[in-house]
């Protein structure tokens, strides 16, 4: 796995912002092929109702663990690299904060169900409701341990445990359609979740926090790190909000197989936001060590993504029948359209992301907060408006509609946010 990851290196530029920011974004990649292979096997191994209820569960599994974990992986991401021999300390306590807080959030959710999603209703029996509260906790040290490999320029790392989870959720999804349990789904994702874990954590815990704290030994306190962390996980909030809020509309308003149907396209299309997150998370990391580059970088940033992202948008609306045909006929005929808009909607989500980041670099947590309260409720309010009346591809035109609608201001507005910073401390 080390081979792999250091041949990937090998071939990309040197420069630190665009070479991080390429292994993150392959990571992603990486992690969606093999989830795009883990669904096809599960489109044709389980009904389409259960794919759909499976994905609904996953969907307020991810939304419970964002809550828990405090959005503390952006956190880490914005000060461990100035956290010097405090590395260790400052790591394993948001690991245990955001642990905790996502399992009593879990709980609360199940409790909840019968009011907030009586269509996963089933997660309430002794056993999934066990594994569905073990899994949201894990889900958020898994997504802290990316920031922390992240936030300490380890992005190789993360493609490899994002390989590692990836392949054993297919080889658990195998063995749970032998043995025909209709949770397989489920189960696969959370059990391929420890492995990860276990493995991700023993290289950062044994190899880069050391090696961070021994090349780092001096420790930056900025001040009034509560505040920001508050004020991130505020906005945040917001912003996964409408990122997994929405296939639950599509399956309280439209019902399990409809559910299915936008799945998959939002599986698909969320690549293209996840490469424009990860560009972004290398932003904060080189700008908090290199504060006086940050409009440099800024500028570099939107336009070296939106080249990867203009190519990869026309592949996916030009192939999205083909793609969507894989999974199924119903998923082709249903969600074509829908995986067209969404792939759209990541051209905009670039300058939004990009916005959020910089923002966040320069701790203006105000102006952070108010672009993911505005995106969360254009998403939701005409995702409300439109499922009823477009069916599944009303989801599409909310997603493209919100984007657009907080793009063009900050594109006209760029100089108040994108500007010259004199003396930012870490």
């Amino acid at each position: 796995m080390t081979s792999v990851r250091t041949g990937i290196a090998r071939v990309l530029p040197s420069e630190p912002l665009v070479r991080n920011g390429h292994l993150l974004a392959i990571s992603s990649l990486i992690n969606a092929g093999v989830g795009a292979v883990f669904w096809l096997f599960a489109t044709h191994w389980y009904d389409d109702a259960d794919v759909g209820l499976s994905y609904s569960a996953l969907s307020a599994s991810l939304l419970l663990a964002n809550i828990g974990q405090l959005n503390l992986n952006d956190f880490l991401i914005r000060f461990l690299p100035c956290s010097g021999r405090h590395t260790r300390k400052l790591l394993l306590a948001c690991y245990a904060v955001s642990a905790t807080w996502s399992a009593l959030v879990a709980v609360a959710f199940l409790l909840a169900v019968p009011v907030l999603a009586p269509g996963l209703g089933f997660l309430r029996t002794p056993a999934l409701g066990t594994c569905f509260i073990a899994a949201t906790a894990a889900y958020t040290v898994f997504v802290l341990q990316d920031g922390a490999l992240t936030a300490l320029r380890r992005p190789g790392w993360v493609v490899a445990e994002n390989m590692v989870f990836a392949s054993a959720k297919i080889l658990l999804l195998a063995g749970g359609a032998a043995l025909a349990v209709r949770s397989g789904i489920l189960l696969s994702w959370a059990g391929a979740l420890f492995i990860s874990l276990l493995v991700a954590n023993y290289l950062l815990l044994r190899r880069a926090v050391p090696r961070h704290e021994r090349e780092n030994p001096d420790t930056m306190r900025p001040p009034r790190l509560l505040s920001y962390a508050a004020a991130d996980y505020a906005g945040s909030l917001f912003r996964m909000a409408a990122y997994t809020l929405v296939p639950l509309l599509v399956l309280n308003t439209l019902g399990a197989d409809q559910s299915a149907y936008f799945s998959l396209a939002w599986i698909i299309g969320y690549v293209l936001f996840l490469v424009v997150r990860n560009m972004g998370s290398s932003l904060v990391v080189e700008v908090v060590r290199r504060p006086e580059r940050l409009v440099e970088q800024g500028l570099r940033v939107l336009r070296h993504t939106g080249i990867l992202l203009t190519a990869g948008v026309l592949v996916i609306v030009a192939g999205a029948p083909w793609i969507l045909a894989l999974f199924g006929p119903g998923y082709a005929e249903h969600g074509t359209t829908l995986l067209r808009l969404l792939a759209l909607a990541a051209l905009p989500n670039l300058v939004f992301s990009v916005a959020v980041d910089v923002l966040r670099a320069r701790r203006r947590m105000r102006a952070v907060v108010g672009l993911q309260v505005a995106l969360c409720v254009l998403v939701l309010g005409l995702a409300g408006l439109l499922l009823p009346v477009l069916g599944v591809t009303g989801a599409g035109v909310a997603w493209l509609m919100a984007e657009c609608l907080i793009a063009a201001p900050l594109l006209i507005g760029r100089s108040h946010w994108l500007a010259s910073t004199q003396g930012s401390t870490p």
